[in-house]
């Protein structure tokens, strides 16, 4: 068993949780007001994919990161590695449907189940959840806050195309 490592970071949108192994980061969480009384000390000793984690996460919020190559670990059955595959295969500045999404994993009827494997993603903003929205464009569905999907999807359309607002 490997061992587990948890650094913050402080975002424009809020404090971060960030996990991992010694290989893989398998976990980036926005934390609410209740969780981040509770957060521990930050870790002197982090292992390199942490920290790598770390300095891309920065590096996205000033807008000087489109993609990210830190390593990934989520564990979950075949059907959640599924979409949470094809997620990342969603670009920077781009948005799709969970109908949209249902038909990239080749099962149409599975709408709601792969709203709900979005919904359990729990490496937030790197594994781009946030880059689904309602087939009548409408934001829906963001465990971080509506309003912060509403963040990132501006700050990556102003990036990608100078777009102001999206919504």
């Amino acid at each position: 068993m490997s061992n587990q490592y948890t650094a913050y970071y402080t975002s424009p949108l809020g404090v971060l949780r960030i996990s991992s192994n010694d290989a893989a980061v398998n976990e980036v969480h926005f934390l609410h007001e209740d969780e981040i009384a509770g957060a521990a000390p930050p870790v002197e000793q982090r292992p390199k994919v942490l920290q790598q984690c770390i300095n891309q996460l920065i590096e996205y919020f000033t807008g000087d990161r489109k993609d990210f190559t830190v390593p990934l670990q989520q564990n979950g059955t075949d059907f959640q590695q599924k979409v949470w595959g094809e997620l990342l295969h969603i670009p920077f500045g781009k948005t799709i449907s969970y109908l949209d999404l249902s038909k990239r994993i080749g099962d149409v009827k599975a709408i709601r189940a792969a709203a709900s494997t979005n919904g359990k993603n729990k490496i937030g903003i790197i594994v781009p959840c946030h880059r689904v929205i309602g087939s009548n464009q409408d934001l829906v569905g963001y465990a971080g806050g509506l309003w912060r999907k509403k963040w990132l999807l501006e700050h990556e359309q102003k990036l990608a195309y100078g777009i102001q607002t999206l919504f």
